[in-house]
């Protein structure tokens, strides 16, 4: 039986070694908006950055109960789905990422990237282009 309360995915930990890189590799090369970036108790930092068009954002930080524990880099294969990869990847190569080779896997394409504590994101472009939840 499904649950009647809706519940919306709308941040993911990525677990870094320095919040500033990873900040910067974010917002600075691939373009993401920063929406918030503050040091709360305890010299608790929060910083949470949004892909463009997302409503999911990322969460980097130090010192947060629980999560901070996670070793960085641990994070992989999170999809980020686009309408047009070539757009994508053009994007994003000339902001100065690094991506993989764009494969094509039945008619759905992917193309590999990663942060710089190798917390690894996938490309997905749907073989009739747009998204599958339209």
């Amino acid at each position: 039986m499904a649950t009647s309360v809706e519940m919306r995915l709308e941040l993911v930990h990525i677990p870094v070694s320095d919040v500033d890189r990873a900040r910067d590799f974010y917002v600075e090369k691939c373009g993401w908006r920063l929406i918030t970036d503050h040091v709360q108790m305890n010299d608790m930092r929060i910083v949470q950055i949004c892909p463009p068009g997302s409503g999911c954002a990322i969460l980097l930080g130090r010192n947060i109960p629980e999560i901070s524990d996670m070793p960085a880099g641990v994070q992989k294969g999170l999809h980020l789905v686009v309408a047009d990869m070539e757009q994508a990847v053009r994007d994003l190569s000339g902001r100065g990422v690094e991506l993989g080779e764009v494969q094509d896997l039945g008619g759905v394409l992917y193309c590999r990237f990663e942060d710089p504590d190798g917390n690894s994101w996938l490309l997905q472009q749907w073989t009739e282009g747009g998204f599958p939840h339209e």
